[in-house]
This record gives structure tokens, C-alpha cells and sequence, in this order.
């Protein structure tokens, strides 16, 4: 009995140690802010166990500060208060510091009024001609 328990104890330890040496830390770009974070070999095991399959997305601030903003448009749209927002961005084209009323999608890029009027007045013009 005791060396039933002993192999047990084996095959469980080293089913542990499979697992912990399946996943190591890799390093991913934010998307919001930039800057690169750790994903951690324990955080992708907790992302296997629950069969979450895309990997994050956002540093653990970014995150945070994206679940507060759609906590508080979601208390907004509740009590039926129409919040304005002002979402400070740099413009993609010029490179100038502005604020839009939105907040900016991943992977697309955000004018300044200047240029967005341009942009647009040029679009226009090559449609008509």
C-alpha cells in the first residue's frame, strides 16, 4: 500500500512539473499604451484551464482602466445621465496631441480635426472626380 501511495505521489508531482515547464513567461505588447508586459507561465495555465483561447491584449493598468471606463458608461446609461467624453489621442497623421468623443478602436487611426477634414475633404473630391 505504501508504495502505491509513493508512485502516486510521483505521477502527481511530476504532472506538476509538466505543467509548469509547458508554459514560460513571454513577453507582449500592450495594445492600448505601447509597452510590453509579462505574461507569466501561471497566468497562461489559468488561461488553459479555463479554455480561454487569445492570449491578452492590455497590461494589467490598460485593463483596469479599460473595465472602469465601460463600468462608468454602463452606470451612465443605467441612471439615463447622457456623458459626454473627451478621450485625449495624438493625431495619426500630424502628430499632434487633440481630443476626440470616442474611444479609439485597435489598429485604427485617430485624426485631428484638421486632418480628418482634409482627409475627408480629399476622399470627397476623388469620389466626385
Amino acid at each position: 500500500m505504501e508504495h502505491m501511495e509513493i508512485a502516486i505521489q510521483t505521477k502527481v508531482a511530476s504532472a506538476q512539473g509538466e505543467n509548469e515547464s509547458e508554459f514560460d513567461d513571454r513577453s507582449i505588447k500592450c495594445v492600448d499604451c505601447g509597452e510590453n508586459f509579462i505574461w507569466t507561465g501561471g497566468e497562461q495555465t489559468f488561461f488553459h484551464d479555463k479554455g480561454l483561447k487569445n492570449e491578452p491584449k492590455r497590461c494589467k493598468g490598460c485593463k483596469q482602466a479599460k473595465n472602469e471606463r465601460l463600468a462608468a458608461i454602463a452606470a451612465a446609461q443605467s441612471s439615463g445621465v447622457r456623458q459626454r467624453i473627451e478621450v485625449s489621442v495624438q493625431c495619426a497623421q500630424c502628430g499632434q496631441q487633440t481630443t476626440v468623443p470616442f474611444y479609439p478602436s485597435q489598429g485604427r487611426p485617430v485624426f485631428c480635426r484638421a486632418c480628418f477634414l482634409a482627409a475627408r475633404s480629399s476622399e470627397i473630391n476623388s469620389a466626385q472626380g
